[in-house]
């Protein structure tokens, strides 16, 4: 069955439709397939995974339904967590009614408040489900006062946190004292336990147990990973500059090195994905390489006619991350928290704990050498090399180099620490060996642009008559018309400000979320005859703008500046292939067998017929007469 309108579950028992039909699951074949009974008929078959549908059948086609994380209060979204952490236990394995009862009574709250959670998470899959909700009370707003809540919050760091180690019971009550002293009215015991509750065990134990201690129980031991004992418990990310130097699609010209954003799983060593572009390091490159590591590949493998798998999906238990800002975002931390994915950052000054991915990227680092334009790692290696001269791969022809090295060479070698392939590895730790049963098939998040954008760094704008404008681009659609020159509901002096997201890729499209119906929705350019841009290529226009000394940068400027210079590269193309086509016309020529001079004396004839006949031309066949 769908374990929730956002995944499809793939283990045996479980049902799953296909175009019109549905299916029992009966046994896990491999990465790539699953023996089924067709539920009418009874028949047995073997059914790929690529053929399921992952669209959600049920949303229209111009909306996406989502709660928008960026929209969510904070102290809402803790409340969210602290009861995704109280049910999450619930969540694994078999439930009875004793387990429910007992984990109620551990967390202070009625049992049927618990399965009322429980419910509305298996719903849909996703912890923003457990937000509370306020029918009396302002959209967005805390339960609590901010004063109490910084109350807690300050209590819980310079109070509870502490080697002097006081008790939860002592807690509650200090923070109750101190609500009392400044006259507001202090929370439920319950509330403040909750707040303890989702602070982390690593956490709780270095401050409170000290450094020492925390990394004892906590810090791998040589060559090991805490809690990456199956696939896709455990995923490492990191970026780096990648020692080549591409050229541009259209004049195949040198134009820089590009970075990219890589996925392993630490169990398996296998990629989970990446992101390749010219942009540094961000939250986009973060998002967009995530979003190909949990999404299955089969689509984007075919734009390259690959027909080697890559049968990795599915939600990561934890993304284990360095300490750079990108991984510290708020829109992270909440789109990971979302779906149910921990969170953690290496250690400061631990390099032990990324040397995973750090292997990863050395070893594409090493075979990148072997390309034309590599800057090699070291001067010595590169000698005399020209690395711009010799540029000639373009950035999509990189991305399909990546993948072709990824899935035909290093997933399918066998990996010095693991003794074998990562790709024999991952298969063990799905499938299972004769001594060691397997995890089964990861769920398939079935709504993907959902995911997409959840993943997707927003930007916050007023709505005006005339639309929206972002980077001095209009943009519009009639699902905005209510909220033109909408007033913020708290403080009216001011225009109150929307979310929207974008895709960089590809700019004509602003995905706006309506905060009444919780749906986002695409609104186009206002003037819908303009090109598709991507921001590189706007900030590429804006800039030759900007050099040729304009101040007063529109909408109208910046598009009929881009129809130049396209204009400009086309025609540069054709003249680039007219001059690439008379130079091999004319090494052609050179190349031609050419009539050579003869020193052998000219025939003489002994009259003028006998020269006419000699000299006569034969005629082809088709002008001679037939025989006979």
């Amino acid at each position: 069955m769908i374990n929730a309108p956002g995944m499809i579950e793939l283990r045996p028992g479980a049902t799953i439709s296909c175009g019109d039909n549905r299916y029992l699951i009966t046994h896990l074949l491999d990465l790539e397939s699953v023996l089924v009974r067709e539920e009418k008929s009874g028949k047995i078959e073997r059914l790929y995974l690529k053929d399921l549908i992952t669209t959600r059948p049920d949303d229209p086609s111009d909306s996406i339904q989502a709660c928008d994380l960026s929209s969510v209060d904070e102290a809402d979204w803790q409340t969210a967590e602290e009861r995704f952490a109280t049910i999450r236990p619930l969540l694994e394995g078999r439930r009875t009614r004793e387990s429910v009862a007992i984990q109620a009574q551990a967390a202070k709250v009625h049992t049927a408040t618990l399965y009322h959670w429980l419910k509305l998470y298996e719903r849909t899959g996703r912890v923003s489900a457990l937000l509370p909700t306020r029918p009396n009370g302002g959209r967005g707003k805390s339960r609590l006062a901010q004063e109490v809540e910084a109350i807690i919050k300050d209590t819980l760091e310079n109070y509870y946190l502490k080697q002097q180690k006081p008790s939860a019971q002592k807690t509650c009550l200090e923070v109750i004292r101190l609500c009392r002293q400044t006259k507001l009215k202090p929370p439920h015991f319950n509330t403040i336990r909750q707040r303890i509750a989702a602070l982390s065990e690593e956490l709780k134990m270095k401050r409170r147990q000290g450094i020492k201690a925390a990394r004892e129980k906590y810090e791998p031991a040589a060559g090991a990973f805490p809690g990456a004992d199956w696939p896709l418990a455990y995923v490492q990310i990191d970026h780096t500059k990648l020692d080549i130097i591409l050229v541009d699609d259209l004049h195949r010209l040198p134009v820089g090195r590009p970075w990219i954003t890589l996925a392993v799983d630490v169990f398996s060593r296998m990629v989970t994905g990446f992101y390749v572009s010219f942009d540094p390091p961000g939250s986009m490159s973060v998002g967009l390489c995530l979003t190909h590591s949990i999404l299955p590949k089969e689509k984007w493998l075919a734009k390259y006619n690959i027909s080697t798998p890559w049968p990795c999906w599915g939600l990561m238990g934890t993304l284990h991350a360095d300490n750079a800002g990108e991984f510290r975002g708020q829109m992270l931390k909440r789109a990971c928290a979302e779906y149910g994915i921990n969170l953690e950052w290496r250690p400061v000054a631990q390099p032990s704990y990324g040397a995973h991915i750090e292997r990863l990227l050395g070893t594409v680092l090493k075979e990148i050498h072997s390309l034309p334009g590599t800057t090699f790692s070291e001067p010595k290696e590169k000698g005399e090399y020209d690395s711009e001269k010799e540029a000639a791969m373009t950035l999509s022809e990189l991305e399909e180099w990546l993948a072709v090295f990824i899935t035909q060479v290093y997933h399918q070698r066998v990996h010095s620490e693991l003794r074998t392939s990562p790709i024999k590895r991952y298969e063990e730790g799905i499938v299972g060996t004769k001594d060691r049963p397997g995890t089964g098939l990861p769920h398939r998040v079935l709504d993907e642009d959902r995911l997409r954008l959840d993943f997707m760094p927003y930007l916050e704008r007023t709505i005006q008559p005339r639309g929206v404008v972002v980077d001095e681009i209009h943009y519009f659609s009639d699902v905005l018309r209510r909220f033109i020159n909408a007033a913020d509901p708290d403080d009216p002096r001011y225009k109150r400000k929307f979310i929207f997201k974008r895709d960089p890729r590809d700019i004509s499209v602003l995905y706006f979320y309506d905060p009444d119906v919780k749906r986002y929705y695409p609104i186009p350019y206002r003037d819908m005859s303009r090109p598709a841009l991507s921001v590189w290529e706007l900030r590429k226009t804006t800039k030759r703008l900007r050099e040729e000394g304009r101040c007063d940068i529109d909408e109208n400027l910046i598009f009929a500046a881009y129809g130049r210079m396209r204009a400009a590269e086309e025609q540069a193309v054709r003249e680039t292939k007219r001059a690439r086509r008379d130079g091999q016309r004319r090494l052609h020529h050179q190349h031609a067998v050419k009539p050579q001079p003869t020193n052998q004396p000219l025939p003489s004839y002994q009259d003028e017929e006998q020269a006419v006949e000699a000299l006569t031309p034969i005629m082809p066949f088709e002008e001679m007469e037939e025989l006979g």
